[in-house]
């Protein structure tokens, strides 16, 4: 079966193809990125710009001729933060729905974190161990981790776009700013038991680490063979993070095409990945180039089982 999933992020609107065999083994076809960062000011105003309706609608249904120029047998969508604390999500689901003919599922934090979790792994080769997954958003973060077999998600309102809008008025941020950031943070990190994660290995999904692990191996271009599987050392992490803090965008943008779309809350992500990496006491990250779109294709294909079944 071959599934176009969308995933409709604060920052991104993202599409994955991609064909599943009979044993729910993922294939990967084709991916596009688009950035209409629908989550700009929703984090002050709770309210989804009407120009981000009409870029979004666009988006999707140039997603729906990629996915029929593929031949694709379903065609899947979801939203998440931004969406969540928007509060004209209805108004703006009911629109897309209307104008591309594709209805977009809202998840919760918790739904999010659980299809991340799932999408990551299925393309672990060693699943034997425990590990952590970690999905740095626009808006949230997502934590989740096997506890006795069974996936154990959170979801925090800590996010780039979202940290960078709320602490960072300029660019580079000055040193107060970055301090009044790292206390926010950190203050929704310690809401976690700092011994939860004790003896697991930790990997990490989404733009803020893949872009990283373009910039610390000097590409030019994303890269997803080169990223996908890399690991990154917590000083390295802190090492960038020290660098990019002292940037501003356009020199951000200068260093790599990989920074396109989020050159300006980069700097925020990465805080946010250090602090995480320091308060539990990780020393280094693995970059998985999987997560929610992977983990939702593969949800409808074992629903479509199901279904078939009956």
């Amino acid at each position: 079966m071959r599934i176009a999933s969308i995933d409709i992020g604060t920052n991104t609107c993202l599409l994955l193809i991609a064909d599943i065999d009979k044993s729910g083994i993922l294939h990967f076809v084709n991916h596009q990125q688009r950035f209409p960062r629908i989550g700009k000011d929703v984090d002050s105003s709770n309210v989804i710009r009407q120009d981000a309706f009409h870029e979004v609608s666009a988006i999707l249904n140039e997603y729906r001729k990629i996915a029929l120029d593929h031949h694709s047998d379903r065609l899947i969508a979801c939203a998440t933060s931004a969406v969540r604390d928007a509060i004209n999500k209805e108004e703006f689901l009911t629109f897309l729905q209307k104008s591309s003919g594709i209805t977009v599922e809202l998840l919760s934090g918790t739904e999010e974190a659980t299809l991340s979790y799932i999408g990551v792994i299925s393309g672990v080769e060693d699943q034997s161990k425990p590990y952590v997954i970690l999905d740095i958003g626009g808006g949230s973060t997502e934590i989740s981790y096997p506890v006795n077999g069974i996936i154990q998600s959170q979801s925090l309102q800590i996010g780039a776009v979202r940290i960078t809008e709320r602490y960072f008025s300029n660019q580079p941020p000055q040193k107060n700013e970055l301090g009044e950031g790292t206390n926010y943070i950190d203050r929704n990190l310690q809401s976690i038991n700092p011994h939860i994660f004790d003896g697991t290995s930790l990997i990490g999904v989404a733009g803020t680490v893949t872009t990283l692990a373009c910039l610390i191996q000097d590409l030019k271009t994303f890269d997803r063979k080169k990223v996908a599987g890399f690991s990154l050392s917590g000083d390295q992490v802190d090492e960038w993070l020290d660098r990019l803090s002292h940037m501003n965008t356009d020199e951000i943008l200068g260093l790599s095409e990989a920074t396109l779309g989020r050159s300006d809350i980069l700097t925020g992500g990465v805080l946010i990945l250090s602090r995480f990496m320091h308060l539990f006491s990780f020393q280094e990250i693995t970059v998985s180039d999987r997560g929610l779109r992977y983990g939702f294709a593969l949800r409808d294909w074992k629903r479509s089982l199901n279904y078939h079944s009956l």
